[in-house]
């Protein structure tokens, strides 16, 4: 029962497909089904049953992933890291993110990567593209304001945001003086990341400012649009600290003040498992959880 055999299954696993687990090991389909079925000879028990679109474990699948869960990973990575320290890095780590976020917390801290000999190619997208990009292998690292939800994939809490509603001066000091918070927000325009109003809905919820939905005027995935047009004296929204806190002191944006808390948004660092067998992978997600994201 070999490491590689192992390895094969544990992706198959997590794929629930030998194609996809093939694309993820740079593995042809055959070889990833021989080594299948040489744990199985192995164990004298099958491990998953065919489909016609893909396989789903059996019981004996089951428990062998159970057996095993996380250390294959574990142990590659450190492998991996370890690799990293004692060879020069080279080669290119692809990172996906939302487009703000990007610009404004992660590219400021990308220097000790780059003087490392990495090059960093920096694509956007948004919670669906940050999660099928990685799953699919076309990206190496992603950074999601939004919790991913596949057990094909791995996360760490990378960074805290307040989050402040906002308008320019004069359209804030019209809903602040209204006698009535709740009304006067639904009677202004509001802006939103996306039509669900994820950001928005937060605030209001902390806020204890529920109210009916409203479709946003304005649907924007990467929010310096918002904040473009709210600059401009068009409606309300909800914005992280990092685009709006210089803005407020200037005085070129006002905060709508919070009746009870602003609330928290927390990024992660998204990656797949089989994407830190990489060293420069593995050394990038270290260096990026260990840079300083206050």
């Amino acid at each position: 029962m070999s490491l590689q055999h192992l390895r094969t299954f544990v992706e198959v696993y997590r794929q629930r497909s030998i194609s996809g687990a093939a694309r993820s090991l740079g593995l042809t389909q055959p070889a990833v089904s021989q080594h299948i079925a040489a744990l199985e000879a192995a164990i004298e028990r099958d491990l998953f049953t065919r489909q016609p679109k893909g396989v789903i474990p059996t019981l004996a699948g089951e428990e062998l992933a159970a057996s095993l869960g996380d250390r294959l990973d574990i142990a590659e990575a450190a492998l991996a890291a370890a690799r990293a320290r004692s060879s020069d890095m080279t080669g290119s780590v692809r990172l996906i993110g939302h487009g703000d976020f990007l610009a404004e917390v992660v590219a400021p801290r990308l220097l000790p990567l780059l003087h490392s000999g990495l090059r960093i190619s920096l694509h956007t997208g948004d919670r669906e593209a940050i999660r099928q990009g990685l799953i699919e292998g076309n990206y190496d690292l992603g950074l999601s304001a939004y919790v991913l939800a596949d057990r094909r994939l791995r996360s760490a809490r990378i960074h805290e945001e307040r989050v402040y509603a906002v308008a320019a001066p004069r359209v804030a000091a019209r809903i602040m003086a209204a006698p009535d918070l709740r009304r006067a927000l639904m009677a202004e325009p509001v802006l939103a990341y996306h039509l669900e109003r994820p950001l928005v809905e937060d605030w209001l919820v902390e806020n204890r400012l529920p109210g009916p939905p409203v479709s946003p005027a304005v649907v924007g995935q990467d929010l310096r649009c918002l904040r473009s047009l709210l600059m401009q004296e068009f409606g309300w929204t909800a914005l992280p600290g990092y685009l709006c806190g210089d803005l407020i002191a200037r005085g070129q944006l006002a905060e709508i003040i919070a009746p009870v808390e602003r609330p928290v948004h927390t990024y992660s660092l998204v990656w797949s498992p089989a994407a830190l067998r990489h060293p420069r992978v593995a050394f990038a997600r270290n260096a990026l959880m260990a840079g300083s994201f206050p």
